[in-house]
C-alpha cells in the first residue's frame, strides 16, 4: 500500500472519488471501489478496509472461528452469536446509552463511525457519532464519512434521510447532542445499562 500511494499521492489526499485501478493493491482496490459509491476520496475507506482484510484472513487461515476486529471506530464482525455494539458519541448524554444489536443471520457484517467531534478523523459535518452498518466494511467506512459531512445539526436529518434512499447499507444511525436519527430495516437499536456510565459518559 505504501508503494502504491508513494506513485499515487493523491491517493492519499484526495478528498474526491479516484478511477479504478485494475494494479492497485487488492486492499487498494476495495476502497476505490468504496469511495466511488459513497462520492469521498478512497481514505475515508481505509480503517474499514484493512480491518476486514485482516479479519478475513485469520477465519480463512482457520486460526479462529469468529472474530471482531475493531480499527478506531470501524469494525468488522464474524460471530456466530448476536452482538451489540455500543455507540460512543463523545459529550453527548446518548454516549454509552445506545446499542446496535448484530443478529446472527447478519454475519458477517461492518458498524463504522465518523464523527465530526469526536476523534482525529477528517469530517466536515458535526455529527457526534454517525454509524453505518453494512455488509462490506470498506462501504461501511466510505458511507460514514459522506454521510457525517452532510451533518451539522439535527436540523440536517432530513438531508441524510434523502441521501440513504439508494445506499446500499443496511442501516444507520446519527448523533448530534441529544438527538437522534435512525434508518435501516436490519436496524435494531436497544437500551444499556453501561457500567461505564459516569466514568466514561458525564451525566447530563
Amino acid at each position: 500500500m505504501e508503494s502504491y500511494i508513494l506513485k499515487h499521492p493523491d491517493f492519499l489526499s484526495s478528498l474526491k472519488p479516484l478511477p479504478l485501478d485494475p494494479k492497485a493493491p487488492v486492499v487498494a482496490q476495495k476502497m476505490l471501489r468504496a469511495a466511488q459509491k459513497a462520492g469521498v476520496g478512497p481514505m475515508a475507506a481505509v480503517a474499514g478496509a484493512i480491518a476486514e482484510e485482516l479479519g478475513q484472513a485469520l477465519l480463512a487461515e482457520g486460526l479462529t472461528s469468529e472474530i471482531v476486529v475493531e480499527n478506531g471506530g470501524d469494525i468488522f464482525l464474524a460471530t456466530q452469536r448476536e452482538v451489540t455494539v455500543a455507540i460512543w458519541a463523545g459529550a453527548s448524554p446518548l454516549s454509552g446509552k445506545i446499542g446496535l444489536r448484530l443478529k446472527r443471520e447478519l454475519m458477517p457484517c461492518a458498524v463504522c463511525t465518523s464523527s465530526g467531534t469526536v476523534g482525529h478523523s477528517l469530517s466536515l459535518g458535526r455529527a457526534d457519532a454517525l454509524c453505518v452498518i453494512a455488509k462490506d466494511t470498506a462501504l461501511a467506512d466510505a458511507y460514514a464519512t459522506s454521510l457525517a459531512n452532510l451533518v451539522k445539526g439535527p436540523e440536517d436529518f432530513s438531508t441524510l434521510k434523502k441521501a440513504l434512499k439508494k445506499a446500499p447499507l443496511l442501516g444507520v444511525v446519527c448523533v448530534v447532542k441529544d438527538q437522534l436519527f435512525a434508518w435501516g430495516k436490519e436496524l435494531e437499536l436497544v437500551a444499556l445499562n453501561t457500567p461505564l456510565q459516569g466514568k466514561f459518559f458525564p451525566q447530563k
